[in-house]
């Protein structure tokens, strides 16, 4: 597995749409999470979002605010990433070549699934960084506080943040794998991402109990329950305090590891032509 762990992540870092997805990740965090927020605040506007006020741009706040895009927007770039990276092997007709070298097809997909988590803590920490950085220019900007959160906030909010990546990127790995490609993958995903999961939280859920209740089982409003028990906020599209933080990780925790079995059976027992 490690052979195959080094050379998947010098694939990883030579595709320009790894770090095309890491550069849209962090705009659309910095414009959504501080930006808007920051304008909104100083400019005196009103809005259904207005009640953030500058203190939610503040570093105090910054561990909520990287987090919140995870369960929908940033969550989907991942799934695209997840998509591209062993779907695209089909496309290009390298698992054959891969495979004659040598390696099982467990070990190529460990070293895959690996290399995804790695990338997206990659995500995570860059998001976070862009964040601090955002946070620590408003405050001298306004003369506010630059105290940030205690260190175990800070951990404990990346940690999470690192989970929900890291079931994204995998979710659109599997999906890569079922369709043998990218183009449907990609779609279907990104479908559900922004699409299914919110139509089924704002229509569905609060017009069917047993809806409301089952959605609690799903990827997506378990990842925004996390978030919001972290201080997400939770007019974030997704976002929402549906259970508490403990459940909600091992909601998260529990389709990470399913996707992680189901990829790696359907590999091991499908042709991969």
């Amino acid at each position: 597995m490690v052979g195959s762990f080094r050379a998947e992540l010098i694939k990883l870092n030579k595709r320009p749409a790894t770090w095309l997805l890491l550069g849209i990740a962090l705009v659309l965090g910095a414009l959504f999470a501080y930006v808007i927020p920051y304008l909104g605040a100083t400019t005196g506007t009103t809005g259904a979002t207005a009640d953030r006020g500058l203190a939610a741009t503040l570093p105090a706040n910054v561990v909520g605010n990287t987090l919140g895009g995870y369960p929908v927007f940033l969550g989907a770039l991942l799934v695209v990433l997840g998509v591209l990276f062993v779907g695209g092997e089909y496309g290009w007709g390298s698992w054959k070549t891969v495979l004659t070298q040598g390696p099982s097809r467990t070990s190529v997909l460990a070293g895959k699934f690996a290399v995804l988590a790695v990338a997206a803590l990659g995500f995570v920490l860059a998001i976070f960084a862009m964040g601090s950085i955002a946070s620590v220019l408003i405050a001298a900007a306004e003369n506010e506080s630059m105290a940030f959160p205690s260190a175990f906030d800070i951990v404990r909010g990346i940690g999470a943040g690192w989970l929900i990546a890291t079931m994204w990127t995998v979710f659109g790995a599997v999906l890569g794998i079922l369709l043998r490609g990218v183009a449907l993958a990609v779609g279907l995903g990104l479908v559900w991402m922004l699409a299914v999961q919110n139509l089924i939280s704002s229509l569905a859920a609060p017009l069917l109990p047993w809806v409301d209740s089952a959605q609690r089982g799903l990827p997506g409003p378990g990842a925004g329950a996390l978030v919001a028990s972290l201080g997400a906020p939770t007019g974030t599209p997704g976002v929402d305090s549906l259970m508490g933080g403990g459940p909600a990780a091992l909601v998260v925790a529990a389709y990470l590891v399913g996707f992680v079995a189901l990829g790696t059976v359907v590999l091991r027992r499908r042709d991969i032509l």
